[in-house]
This record gives structure tokens, sequence and C-alpha cells, in this order.
């Protein structure tokens, strides 16, 4: 009973449709991560040193794949909670 009224298990489809779309999403997270990637690439610099530029781009690039799919999958469970709204 908790669980369906946290995660809206008995909405309607009505209701699903005033919910933020898939695509809004992705686009949130690809915003978000190109922000997140510049803030890991040079922090990532900083703490390798000078010279390791390619390493540091390695590890930006792993973070924004990683991160993007799982802040996609935290907001498509968070679009699901009514608690909010």
């Amino acid at each position: 009973m908790i669980t369906e009224k946290v995660t809206g298990a008995d909405s309607t489809f009505e209701q699903d449709q005033k919910s933020e779309k898939p695509i809004r999403s992705i686009a949130k997270a690809i915003s978000w991560r190109v922000v997140g990637t510049i803030d890991t690439l040079v922090v990532s610099y900083l703490v390798l040193g000078d010279g390791k530029f390619k390493e540091a781009s390695a590890i930006a690039v792993v973070d924004f794949i990683t991160k993007m799919i799982l802040y996609f999958a935290h907001e498509r469970f968070w679009n699901k909670i009514k608690w909010g709204r």
C-alpha cells in the first residue's frame, strides 16, 4: 500500500501523460553530464599532475558515460514518485 502510493503504481494514463517525458530526462542528463565531465576532467588533471591530460581525459569519458546512464535511470525512477508534487 505505501509503495503503491510512493511509486504511483495506481496512476492513470492521463496522469502519466502529465509527467516528464523520457526525452526531457535524456536532455537533462546530457547537459548535466557535460558540466560534470568538465569538472571531472579538471579535477583529474589537477590530481594526476602535468602531462597527464590523456589519463584525465580517459577518466572523464568513462565518468560521462556511466553517470549519464545512472542519472537517466535515477530521473525516471523519481518521475514515478508522487511525493512532493
